[in-house]
């Protein structure tokens, strides 16, 4: 597998298997498990997703070294501040049956996320984390935590795929040395994705889906991707990216796609906002 280095020099895989949407435990202990068969090593979770114990028990149950796996989880706003995100960070480790978290990333840029990002902070520099980061922060959000914090996010994981490639978020995460990670890099399915003309034809010339064109363009352009499926003829393919490489006109073909706008919603949006705020209400 293709790893890319962060910035505290810790090496982590550029294509990862997530798990958003996979809640119910049996379901996704046997996604990941069938993932692993597969060759993914990197799994990404959540603590709002709830199946932190899923992934651990696939992983455990896989009887491959810890050592051998990259495992990402991140605090949901309802465990924001420094108190609360530290025992947030002790009850991952517990239901990941692990003893660290190679990537602890702050959900949502709501709440007191200084504070969490503190407790991040002291978690990195005990052992129990590997490295940290954001998902979700915009430039703004990025910059203003980027220049209060102690340790420079490894990570900002956002939404991108072909037709938000977050051109303009990339100046300022390439400027602070923070690596870029996709959620969404199919944009479910959004723009009728799956067969878009210049997806479908340049997947024509090697033989591929435009899903795996798309996954393709993100990691040579330095994304880290964790497309999802519960299907593992499907996680085979997502994972059969790296037999091909596109060239400079394809890049800029696909480059040509994007929209430089969300597909989903603003994170900068107030009603957006209320809504992700809302959900710990």
């Amino acid at each position: 597998m293709k790893t890319v280095k962060l910035n505290n020099g810790v090496e982590m895989p550029l294509l990862g298997f997530g798990v958003y949407q996979v809640a119910n435990g049996a379901e996704c202990e046997k996604a990941v498990s069938e993932a692993i068969e597969v060759g993914y090593r990197m799994f990404d979770t959540a603590q709002s997703y709830a199946n932190e114990e899923a992934v651990g028990n696939a992983v455990k149950k896989s009887g491959i070294p810890r050592e051998k796996f990259f495992i990402v989880t991140k605090i949901w706003i309802s465990n924001a501040g420094e108190e609360k995100a530290a025992a947030s960070i002790e009850d991952s480790l517990k239901k990941l049956q692990t003893d660290y978290i190679d990537l602890m990333l702050i959900h949502q840029p709501f709440g007191d996320y200084y504070g969490s990002y503190r407790a991040m902070e002291k978690a990195y520099k005990a052992g129990k984390l590997r490295a940290i980061g954001v998902s979700n922060f915009y430039p703004d959000r990025f910059v203003d935590l980027s220049h209060f914090c102690e340790i420079q996010p490894a990570i900002n994981q956002v939404e991108t795929h072909v037709f938000q490639q977050q051109k303009e978020l990339r100046k300022y995460l390439d400027k602070y040395n923070t690596r870029i990670m996709a959620w969404g890099p199919f944009a479910e399915g959004k723009n009728n994705m799956f067969k878009n003309e210049t997806l479908v034809s340049i997947g024509e010339k090697y033989k591929k889906s435009s899903a795996q064109v798309a996954l393709r363009f993100l990691t040579q352009e330095g994304v880290i991707v964790i497309p999802k499926s519960v299907k593992k003829e499907r996680m085979e393919q997502n994972f059969d990216i790296f037999d091909f490489e596109l060239t400079e006109q394809e890049l800029d073909q696909i480059r040509a796609l994007d929209t430089g706008k969300s597909l989903f919603f603003s994170h900068q949006d107030p009603e957006t906002a209320e809504m992700i705020i809302n959900l710990i209400r």
